[in-house]
């Protein structure tokens, strides 16, 4: 059985890619998400994005309208990464719950065996195969040593009868795949061109896509593969579980902040979004059942949305806002890795407050809203200090004696909060004023810190603090 974040759920499907168009448009996106408001629906999943429209932006302010009405809306962040300022809309809205795309510790793929050896490789949009198939590896190079992406026709005949083996990069997976195909290649193996678990393929809805079946290696295993080309390589029809060292790795798809019309952190929170299974269109689907493998933070999204569902279950008073920041403000640090380094990736328009964490949200005490401290765009020259407003929640059935603190900042901004210490009884709010002070000739670029909320030396929970110098 298969079963989602969020089993025994209600789900409704409301549908605004009509046939296989790649495009929404926003009229019809407001359509859906007002059906949905209007059928009583708690959360709403919004695995989509594109261009900011500024703050005229139609989709940014339903999504803050809903937030306030107490529909949880949560959106992906987009697949622009990496790189800052890529956010898209309406994920940059303010009261979005926006997620960012990690890694996760397996992949479930078709065996794929050589020489004794045998290795993973990820499902995708494209064609599988129903038994298995060996055949003789065809590997296309473009230099000597150097993998062909396969981006311009091949000889025909070239691959007939063979396992191709090509690289990713600089066309379409569509393309390249179709290519093969047309030189006669019974299946397509296509190695990553970076390091990290294979991934799955996506197709780029033109027609007349490849059938011919086609997976994704890993890198490391393209390069032992392209050294033994013509010998007997075997695709498995049943797939199998692949347990792999690459987890907690940001996506470098993942789209980045800060938004581009007020500078604010986000996402919001990190969730898995690599090599997630989910279901595809029959079409797509070689036999029943029509279930594959993808990455973005489309696939990142129901994992919040899910996860807000189950908080709601939980605490079915919360208000929409109270529930968004039990799962944001609680996401866990620490544990994100650059997905370039695999060193600790701190940068808060990379992983917003963390990776989520659902036990840490179903047990939040404390609410913060909003859920980031941004204090927007300052300029280097003058000097400047601005104070920003956060509201805190007891959310527990206890009293609460909490520590609030900030870090310090750095020699060009510093920050500040006050009041240090709050006793709060159960659902009492109280405002917390952070400061920042930015000095003349400030340092242009990303300054960032955290505030805190501590109960007897735990935390129980953080916010990012962001101000860009310009």
């Amino acid at each position: 059985m298969i079963s989602g974040v969020a089993p025994r759920s209600l789900l409704g499907n409301y549908n605004v890619f009509p046939d296989h168009v790649l495009n929404a448009r926003s009229e019809d996106i407001l359509d859906a998400l007002e059906a949905a408001y209007a059928d009583g629906f708690d959360v709403a999943n919004m695995s989509l994005g594109g261009g900011s429209h500024g703050i005229q932006d139609l989709l940014t302010i339903a999504v803050d309208n809903l937030d306030q009405a107490n529909m949880v809306v949560a959106v992906a962040a987009g697949n622009s990464g990496p790189g800052l300022f890529t956010v898209e809309s309406p994920g940059a809205a303010a009261r979005a719950l926006t997620a960012g795309a990690s890694t996760v510790p397996h992949f479930v793929g078709a065996p794929v065996t050589n020489s004794g050896n045998t290795s993973g490789a990820a499902v995708g949009d494209f064609a599988t195969v129903t038994a298995n198939l060996t055949a003789p590896l065809g590997v296309v190079f473009s230099a000597p040593t150097v993998l062909s992406t396969a981006c311009s026709a091949l000889a025909a005949g070239s691959l007939a009868g063979r396992i191709a083996l090509i690289s990713r990069g600089t066309c379409t997976f569509s393309t390249k795949i179709r290519n093969a195909q047309a030189a006669g290649a019974a299946a397509v193996l296509v190695a990553n061109n970076v390091a990290g678990d294979p991934v799955a393929m996506a197709s780029d809805g033109t027609p007349s896509q490849p059938v011919v079946p086609a997976y994704m290696v890993a890198r490391a295993d393209g390069q032992v593969l392209k050294l033994v080309g013509g010998s007997s390589t075997t695709i498995g029809a049943t797939l199998a579980y692949f347990l792999t060292p690459n987890v907690d790795i940001m996506a470098g798809f993942s789209s980045q902040g800060p938004t581009d019309v007020d500078f604010r952190v986000k996402p919001d929170v990190v969730a898995p979004g690599v090599n997630v299974l989910s279901s595809i269109p029959a079409a797509f689907c070689a036999k029943p059942p029509c279930f594959a493998f993808f990455q973005g933070t489309s696939m990142a999204t129901p994992h919040l949305a899910g996860s807000a569902a189950i908080v709601r279950q939980q605490h079915p008073g919360w208000s929409a806002a109270e529930v968004r920041s039990a799962i944001v403000n609680t996401g866990e640090q620490g544990v994100l890795k650059n997905f370039s380094t695999a060193a600790p990736e701190t940068n808060v328009n990379v992983i917003g407050a963390g990776r989520e964490n659902l036990d840490f949200a179903v047990h939040a005490v404390a609410a913060l809203d909003p859920v980031s401290v941004s204090f927007g765009a300052v300029p280097s020259g003058g000097g400047q200090t601005k104070t920003f407003a956060v509201a805190l929640k007891n959310l527990s059935a206890g009293t609460l004696v909490l520590d609030v603190s900030v870090t310090p900042g750095d020699s060009s901004v510093t920050y500040a909060v006050s009041p240090g210490v709050v006793t709060l009884l159960p659902g009492a709010t109280t405002a917390l004023t952070v400061t920042m002070a930015a000095v003349k000739g400030a340092t242009p670029g990303h300054h960032q810190g955290k505030l805190d909320i501590m109960s007897g030396g735990t935390s129980v929970a953080h916010a990012a603090v962001y101000t860009l110098i310009k």
